[in-house]
């Protein structure tokens, strides 16, 4: 029995970025989810499409088309993108709205990726499960949870995602 393809759509946020100490400041750059799969040995056939290297907090409708469009378009029904938190609810209903009969599971990091103590590798893991699993939809993969991509928020205070 050979695993459907699962594509990852990568799109930015805190998964992706990168502390420089020259500059002070974080800043997203290329993306490292291939490398994460890599060494969680996943076996699963995928496809990595860098879609671009934004904060969540940048995105514009014209980016969250861009997303829906490339889940649209693929060939794959099993999708997960990588995506800021900050507004990964947002494009969770977009995507919902636009991508129907596919199986899309949205997750991030509340740290980067490239960081010793992160939430990444962790939760890529559970998106992957999600991909995998869940039934046709749009899915939230964060903080240890699978949720429903209309029915959750991020708690800022909290530091996690919450069910609404």
């Amino acid at each position: 029995m050979t695993s459907p393809a699962i594509l990852v759509l990568t799109t930015g946020g805190t998964i992706d970025k990168n502390y420089f100490d020259e500059l002070s400041e974080y800043q997203i750059v290329d993306s490292g989810i291939a490398g994460l799969l890599t060494e969680a040995r996943v076996a699963l056939p995928i496809r990595v499409v860098e879609l671009m290297r934004k904060d969540s907090l940048e995105l514009t409708d014209a980016d969250r088309a861009l997303i829906a469009g490339a889940a649209r378009e693929a060939p794959e029904q099993r999708i997960v993108v990588t995506h800021g938190t900050d507004t990964m609810t947002e494009t969770a209903k977009v995507l919902a709205a636009e991508v129907p009969g596919k199986t899309i599971c949205l997750t991030g990091a509340l740290s980067p990726a490239r960081f010793a103590e992160t939430d990444a590798p962790f939760n890529l893991g559970m998106a992957f499960a999600a991909a995998q699993l869940a039934a046709p939809g749009v899915w939230i993969a964060m903080s240890g949870q699978v949720f429903d991509g209309l029915k959750v928020r991020k708690d800022r205070a909290a530091g996690k995602f919450v069910p609404l």
